[in-house]
């Protein structure tokens, strides 16, 4: 510790400056140094992207089975299902087409399965703590705040821990 007033050497404990006479200043606690924000801030990555990788495999699971139900119900599979598509073609100019159903499925098919390739881009691009995995995330995370429940909090999770220039930098700074 030094004198405020002359610079002059302190002992510990010391109370007066033997030079000068004033009085030791007590010493300032120190503040977390930018390492430990730094890997407080990995540690919330990698948390981020375990949740991602969650998220990526919840999601085409449960597209997956609603998807093959879709299809199980158009198709006619289930008698008590009397739907437009389920045994009716082209008819009195108000039911779609009998394409129509299945177009929706194959459309429906290649969604899920990009999302789901979105999502495994994120959380891998996170966890690699990769440059575009960060833009990849905010991509995903917007895409998903329409998911409710659980798309929207992962999405807005996503960006408050990747948003701003504090992460922005914190990030930049993460080793590979």
């Amino acid at each position: 510790m030094y004198c405020s007033g002359c610079g002059q050497a302190l002992a510990p404990g010391q109370g007066l400056c033997p030079q000068c006479g004033r009085a030791a200043v007590a010493p300032v606690p120190q503040m977390p140094g930018f390492q430990f924000q730094l890997e407080t801030y990995a540690g919330k990555i990698k948390a981020l992207s375990v949740v991602w990788f969650i998220y990526a495999g919840f999601s085409l699971l449960v597209g997956f089975l609603g998807l093959a139900f879709a299809k199980a119900a158009l198709s006619g599979a289930f008698p008590w299902m009397h739907g437009p598509w389920a045994h009716q073609p082209w008819a009195n100019g108000g039911v779609p087409p009998f394409w129509f159903g299945p177009a929706i499925l194959h459309l429906a098919w290649v969604f899920l399965i990009l999302r789901a390739i979105l999502a495994l881009a994120a959380a891998w691009g996170l966890m690699e703590r990769a440059p575009w995995g960060r833009i990849v995330a905010i991509v995903a995370a917007f895409l998903n705040l329409l998911k409710f429940p659980f798309g929207t909090a992962l999405g807005i999770w996503t960006l408050v821990v990747l948003l701003g220039y504090r992460n922005t930098t914190l990030y930049q700074q993460l080793p590979e």
